[in-house]
């Protein structure tokens, strides 16, 4: 009988002992637990920060894109402007031309006119 309170009082220290190892495991799990939640934790905030960046690039985005159009615009109406002074400065020079024909004609007639004034007065001179 002694053996047998013997073998009795090993296998309590035995299960004893491994209640107790499975006690210091299971702490051991509670803590990595733990840690793995505040690493879940962290990885959740830094998500968050890229999605608010992603967010504020996209609006950065949408807002260099309208201005791009609005340069765009900008240069057409520029272009088209260049195009309407082109023009009056090639309408200008043909205007121009023809004031400057038309000035050499009337000094034409100017010269002939004042010739045959000369030659009237001559006549009425001489009579």
């Amino acid at each position: 009988m002694k053996s047998l309170a013997n073998q009795t009082a090993k296998a309590t220290g035995d299960i004893g002992a491994q209640v107790t190892a499975i006690q210091s495991a299971t702490a051991e799990a509670v803590a990595a637990i733990k840690s793995i939640g505040a690493v879940i934790a962290e990885i959740n905030k830094i998500a968050g920060e890229i999605a608010h960046a992603v967010e504020e690039q996209t609006k950065a985005t949408r807002e260099i894109a309208g201005s791009v159009q609005e340069v765009s615009t900008g240069t057409q109406e520029v272009s088209a402007r260049i195009g309407g002074v082109t023009d009056a400065a090639r309408d200008t020079g043909a205007v121009s031309q023809t004031v400057l024909e038309e000035s050499n004609s009337l000094v034409g007639a100017a010269d002939t006119l004042a010739k045959a004034v000369a030659d009237f007065l001559t006549k009425v001179r001489s009579a």
